[in-house]
């Protein structure tokens, strides 16, 4: 018999657009708002019980999902509140917004248990992205309480009658549209809870599953097994970051990194997150192994509120370095459905972020000081995701700049403050800069290193591809120090002394030694100048600019601004070095015999640069052959 029909408020004209294009972008999640719905009800009762405000058994507080398939339903069942005809229409019927302005205000101040059923009105409405009409049968907790039926086919009418619900609690029944059905099907609503519903703090049964138990032993003595259907309960009910540090061991943090990422090698170290004021936040983030090639996996980090899963896009809530980081964030103070506008408005959040970005901060600093030895060979795994960070964030930097490392050819660590003590008083130039010596591939690079440390300089090892990045950020905070690639010009160039070597020839036989390369070489991307350099040294460098080839190198790699840089030829200088024994000999000999010795000596130094390929090359072996049977 119907007891009531009635009209929604006429505000809620305005949910079912709302709902379908602004508040929920994924149709999946109805069975997220729905079993979070469920369990906050659940949760409501325990809570009740505890206070003494409900005195009789609770019972199994398992929430039921199921499905079928014919019927074209999807139901959620939960033994929590219930609710009564008179609560149906004031949760149900009298949500009055006109925007999804008030509802993000509406949801925002949503943080307490007793705002629990507000919240069901709320997040109920999804139901009807995928059906076509929806039913509640419920009964409440409170004495003498009738069961109550609510239909609705969303439009704005709807219609309460007497229920058939016999034990206390909520069924809520979706009548799947024609558009929706892939959500009938077993493995996809598997999925979705799996997806939203893994950690919820209310058992989650969703139909059974088959087990092997042990089943006594045959006749040999082994032991026998059987299958048997059991609960398939797809959720943890408490997981690790609802525990206190104390509680837990390393194995259970690894285990949980392996149920969160099964694929992935196990995590250098973690940080586990509690904060209470002034905002709520639990937590575990874990450090993965971060290869050299600079990928950042995006959708690493989990978000959850209150155990429910929202999100693994957390740009608006992590700071951009972190997002390196894998493992969960789990916070009240952040609503389950808002806008990107709202997370990057949201003082929370951004308390949240900075809360974030400090801890991890001094995690470092605290694994630095207790093992460097430890912290060093974790390094190479590390050092991109702190570099990262201290380019990107400002208050990152600060701290970091005490436990962030320079490693050298020779495999040494120093911090910056360790560094510039050893290299201060050899490697300052004339003009009172101090140069940091580099490179980017030891061995490509040999012989311009080797250069180096015959004059007993230092040489870093810069290869990774955010080290441009790095290396410019330091020179800008570091007083009077430069980056200097080992091959970025001769040595005696790239760190200029007042004893500068000078060479003995006369401006003419510089002048005509400069023509012989030039005619030898031709090609204007090639810049020759003669140099004073050691007579030990080679008779001809090529060199790059490092300026030129640091703003090329970050074209390279997609920095702003910078594409300019990379559409621009290569250009390099040939430096022949006129204390070479070789040139005295290019300046007695004829012109072409003077051509082919300056082209030997130049496409030996493109082979040591790696740059000598094609035609060129096959064509200096076989001069070289030919020198060698002449």
């Amino acid at each position: 018999m119907v007891q009531e029909k009635g009209t929604i408020s006429i505000h809620t004209e305005n949910i079912f657009p709302i709902i379908k294009k602004f508040l929920y972008s994924d149709h999946e999640i109805f069975l997220r708002e729905l079993v979070s719905n469920a369990v906050d009800a659940t949760q409501k009762i325990k809570r009740l019980s505890s206070l003494g405000q409900y005195n009789k058994e609770l019972g199994d507080l398992t929430v039921d999902v199921s499905f079928d398939e014919k019927a074209k339903t999807i139901t959620v069942s939960d033994k929590g509140i219930g609710m009564t005809a008179d609560e149906i229409k004031k949760y149900i019927n009298q949500i009055a917004f006109s925007g999804a302005t008030e509802f993000m205000e509406k949801f925002k101040e949503a943080k307490d248990a007793n705002e629990i059923i507000g919240r069901f009105g709320l997040g109920f409405y999804s139901a009807f992205m995928v059906a076509d009409k929806v039913e509640i049968q419920t009964l409440s907790y409170q004495e003498g309480a009738e069961p109550a039926r609510w239909v609705c086919d969303g439009s704005t009418e709807f219609e309460i009658t007497e229920g058939n619900k016999t034990e206390r609690g909520t069924d809520v029944i979706l009548y799947i549209n024609s558009e929706n059905e892939e959500f009938l099907n077993k493995w996809k609503l598997q999925e979705i809870l799996d997806k939203y519903c893994k950690f919820l703090p209310v058992p989650i049964k969703f139909g059974t599953k088959t087990e092997h138990e042990e089943d006594g032993v045959d006749e040999k003595g082994e032991k026998k097994w059987k299958d048997v259907e059991v609960d398939n309960i797809i959720n943890t009910t408490n997981p690790i970051w609802t525990k206190q540090p104390s509680e837990l061991t390393d194995e259970d943090y690894l285990k949980f990194y392996r149920e969160l990422y099964p694929m992935s090698e196990e995590p250098l170290f973690w940080i586990h997150l509690n904060v209470d004021y002034p905002f709520h936040l639990t937590g575990v983030l874990y450090f993965p192994k971060i290869k050299n090639e600079f990928e950042i996996q995006k959708n690493k980090i989990k978000l959850f509120s209150r155990q429910v899963f929202i999100t693994d896009e957390v740009k608006d809530i992590v700071p951009e370095f972190l997002m390196l980081l894998h493992g969960v964030i789990d916070s009240p103070d952040i609503p389950l459905n808002v806008s990107r506008s709202f997370l990057q408005a949201d003082s929370n959040v951004k308390k949240i972020a900075s809360y974030i970005t400090r801890k991890v901060a001094d995690k470092l600093n605290e694994l630095f000081r207790k093992d460097r030895n430890a912290y060093e060979e974790k390094w190479k795994d590390i050092g991109l995701f702190v570099k990262y960070g201290m380019i990107t964030e400002e208050k990152f930097y600060e701290k970091a700049k005490d436990f962030v490392l320079l490693v050298n050819t020779k495999s040494e660590h120093y911090t910056l403050e360790e560094y510039n003590a050893k290299v201060k008083d050899f490697q300052t130039g004339k003009n009172g800069t101090t140069v940091y010596l580099y490179t980017t591939d030891a061995e490509k690079q040999h012989s311009y290193v080797q250069a180096a440390n015959k004059k007993e300089y230092d040489v870093l090892v810069m290869d990774a591809p955010l080290d441009n990045h790095f290396m410019q950020q330091l020179e800008m905070k570091l007083e009077k120090i430069s980056f200097k690639r080992v091959d970025a010009d001769v040595i005696d160039k790239l760190i200029e002394k007042d004893d500068a070597q000078k060479h003995d020839l006369t401006e003419d036989e510089s002048k005509k030694l400069k023509e012989i390369f030039e005619r030898a070489i031709n090609n204007p991307t090639m810049k020759v100048e003669v140099e004073s350099l050691s007579s030990e040294s080679l008779p001809v460098t090529i060199t790059m600019e490092e300026w030129m080839r640091r703003m090329k190198d970050m074209a390279r790699m997609g920095g702003g601004g910078m594409g300019f840089y990379g559409s621009l030829p290569d250009s390099y200088k040939v430096a022949v070095n006129g204390n070479h024994k070789l040139v005295t000999k290019m300046l007695q000999s004829d012109e072409a015999h003077a051509t082919q010795l300056a082209k030997q000596v130049f496409d030996l130094a493109l082979l040591s640069q790696g740059m000598l390929k094609g035609a060129d090359l096959t064509s200096f072996i076989e001069r070289s052959v030919n020198v060698v049977t002449e």
